[in-house]
């Protein structure tokens, strides 16, 4: 809970109602935050205690399993072998970015609260606005930030992200956001590193292996720069 005097913390602003979790198997976990907003819904990859966390989350429509045909769960199991966590975020109200974003906040603030002292934030489509804003609320915690096809709306804000490594990945052939949009984002950032996928949609299939190869470096080193 936060000290009289200090702002609120993310889950606290929830509102929240009751929560309960359930296990899956001995490296994921289901947590349901019920609140006056609607249900958080997280699956937890990797040690509770983990001070390392990936924090991912899907477009528009919500969703739990990214792109490039389950991305998010991919990663969250690679990742746990490594000890590192993966909370992938169902939003109680997909396609509102504050409320989104707080829901980022929110689940940093669950695994903080476990233990947590490090953050990358990803997020796909309009989750990559999302991301950032989340990354920007959290900034002293976050070391690194990831699009995947992102929109451009909503990230006008993103020079607030100082000094945080920014990966953007994007299709060259998106059919919903074009690959303008993620270059938009860098410029607005000031920073950055863009990477083109050739001969590559929005949902990011077809480069499955390099998308998990290059995230499986890029996110640990991260974690590894302290």
């Amino acid at each position: 809970m936060s000290e009289a005097g200090d702002p609120p913390r993310p889950l606290d602003r929830l509102r929240v109602l009751a929560i309960q979790e359930a296990a899956i198997d001995d490296a994921l976990r289901h947590v349901e935050i019920y609140t006056q907003g609607g249900l958080l819904s997280l699956l937890w990859h990797g040690p509770a205690e983990a001070e390392n966390v990936l924090l991912a989350c899907g477009g528009a429509m919500g969703g739990v399993l990214g792109p490039a045909r389950g991305l998010y769960h991919d990663l969250g199991r690679a990742l746990a072998a490594r000890g590192i966590g993966t909370i992938r975020v169902g939003y109680r109200q997909p396609n509102r970015l504050e409320a989104c974003a707080l829901d980022l906040g929110a689940a940093a603030d669950v695994a903080n609260r476990a233990g947590a002292k490090r953050f990358v934030v990803m997020g796909h489509s309009f989750g990559g606005a999302a991301a950032v804003n989340a990354a920007i609320a959290l900034r002293r915690v976050v070391r690194g930030v990831v699009t995947l096809a992102t929109q451009s709306a909503g990230c006008e804000t993103a020079a607030a992200l100082g000094e945080i490594p920014l990966l953007l990945l994007h299709g060259d052939r998106d059919e919903l956001l074009p690959v303008e949009a993620s270059h938009a984002v860098r410029a607005l950032a000031g920073h950055g590193e863009v990477v083109v996928l050739p001969d590559t949609g929005h949902l990011l299939l077809g480069v499955e292996d390099e998308l998990r190869g290059r995230l499986l470096e890029w996110i640990p080193a991260r974690f590894a720069e302290g």
